[in-house]
């Protein structure tokens, strides 16, 4: 497949795998890398010493390029931005924060830099600052949300950029696929296709929760303290909005008890297996999803759809 991102970061298929927090580890990511994407570990909030590991158990899986993805917000950013420079990782994706003030050092260590933005305003801020990507992320996406949908935001920040865009949120098939490229994106990140992926460790319970949902069994959470995420529906979501209702009716609410219900829930559905207490962050695509597969499955199958897709359906408005 042509794209400037697969000879950029010599991959076969643009597609990437989401960093997800306590998720995207090196058994994941290898997978994805070894099945022509890029795979990236997710640096969440750990500290450098548990990425380093991840980065060296993903270097004895493959020797294809992988990433990894820095939360700017976490204590350890700083450690970790020294690791992937030290270890001379291919791409770094950034979320929660501006990359600017480490651009250096990553250009220095040869590392291409492409942050997560849900504005044409923060796209063009990450281009002025050296970019060489960025990732367009709609609110169908699972995880920490923006207020556009993919469709809406992709062509705004394709249109406003030189550098090259990869769509994300709302892709779960070839369908998907082939409906960014025609909005003018150059490649993909998937996040929830990916989530049940054989070689995903995140606890069956969890995954069971996402093959068994519905395309209206997705809502939003934490709106109220001012980061929107979007999880399956269940009992952690109802107490969420119950207090969230109750708390937009006095005059100070009490925002220390939204932030205790919602502590440490991401690691309750992901590790524990609560899913009905626990956080099971994913998209609007879960709907869609029926079993597990294989990483090789996964994107061997979206490439195919994706090139009949444009085959059957484009070519017959020409």
């Amino acid at each position: 497949m042509h794209s400037k991102i697969c000879e950029w970061i010599e991959i076969e298929y643009p597609i990437f795998q989401g960093g997800m927090a306590w998720i995207a580890d090196a058994s994941l990511a290898g997978a994805v890398s070894n099945a022509g994407g890029l795979g990236i570990i997710a640096g969440g909030n750990a500290p450098k010493a548990a990425v380093r590991e991840e980065i060296e158990k993903i270097k004895k899986m493959t020797s294809k390029p992988f990433g990894v993805n820095i939360m700017l917000l976490s204590p350890y950013a700083e450690e970790i931005v020294d690791l992937v420079c030290e270890e001379k990782v291919k791409v770094v994706t950034t979320g929660a924060g501006n990359p600017g003030k480490y651009m250096e050092r990553f250009k220095k260590a040869g590392i291409k830099v492409i942050p997560v933005v849900p504005s044409v305003g923060l796209g063009r801020r990450m281009e002025k600052i050296g970019a060489d990507a960025v990732i367009a992320e709609g609110m169908e996406s699972g995880g920490h949300i923006g207020k556009l949908t993919t469709m809406s935001l992709v062509p705004q920040v394709v249109s406003a950029l030189k550098i090259p865009v990869i769509a994300a949120g709302g892709i779960g098939d070839g369908r998907g696929m082939a409906a960014a490229v025609m909005l003018g994106a150059q490649g993909v990140q998937l996040g929830t296709r990916f989530l049940v992926a054989t070689e995903c460790s995140a606890h069956p319970n969890y995954k069971e929760k996402i093959i068994h949902a519905k395309d209206i069994d997705t809502t939003i959470c934490s709106e109220y303290l001012g980061h929107a995420v979007r999880v399956v529906k269940n009992k952690l979501t109802r107490q969420y909005h119950q207090l969230e209702s109750a708390e937009l009716k006095k005059v100070q609410p009490d925002l220390l008890a939204l932030e205790k219900l919602g502590k440490d829930c991401l690691r309750k559905a992901v590790v524990d297996g609560d899913s009905e207490y626990g956080s099971v962050m994913a998209g609007q695509i879960a709907g869609m999803l029926e079993k597990e597969e294989s990483c090789e499955e996964i994107i061997q199958t979206m490439v195919a759809e994706m090139k009949q897709t444009i085959m059957e359906k484009a070519t017959q408005y020409l």
